[in-house]
């Protein structure tokens, strides 16, 4: 189903989170549930993967995950403070220790010139604090290619996040 990097990538997640003890959650916007699904999709998932929000709309975002309407109204949807709210509203509503959040245009149409299609933000968290935090411009390729790349440089995120002390 998924591609060999994207699986090996999860894989090797799901095993590390696994001898750790580690439960992640996922926030996710602009793919829809993609990550959660390419991290469920290993055997032995279930005692690592929490739970994945999917808040595609702004009203989701703010239910679900607590995200600011002042945030959104100074920002946008699609911004480094909105994903890094994200990842906090994720981490704070569920079991994780970690949570990866993504917000961004897919396209092929909901561009602008400050924000073109293919810009994604994403962001990581954990209970300990640390935030990573990522902006992508992966250019107009494609809706599909677009949340691809997302999902690998999101499980890159939380491979990175995990490693900190």
């Amino acid at each position: 189903m998924w591609p060999v990097d994207i699986e090996q990538k999860a894989r090797a997640i799901i095993a590390d989170f696994t001898a750790r003890g580690l439960k992640l959650a996922t926030a996710e916007s602009c793919t829809g549930g993609l990550i959660a699904g390419a991290l469920t999709e290993i055997a032995g998932s279930s005692s690592v993967v929490d739970r994945g929000f999917v808040t595609y709309s702004n009203d989701a975002k703010i239910q679900m995950l607590g995200v600011s309407l002042a945030t959104l109204a100074a920002h946008g949807a699609v911004s480094r403070e909105i994903a890094i709210e994200m990842a906090r509203g994720a981490v704070s509503h569920s079991e994780a220790d970690f949570a990866v959040a993504v917000t961004g245009i897919a396209g092929p149409g909901g561009g602008s010139v400050e924000k073109p299609v293919g810009l994604v933000h994403l962001a990581a968290t954990g209970r300990k604090g640390t935030v990573l935090h990522r902006e992508m411009r992966y250019g107009d390729i494609g809706r599909d290619a677009v949340r691809r790349a997302t999902v690998r440089t999101a499980l890159d995120l939380l491979e990175e996040l995990a490693q900190i002390p």
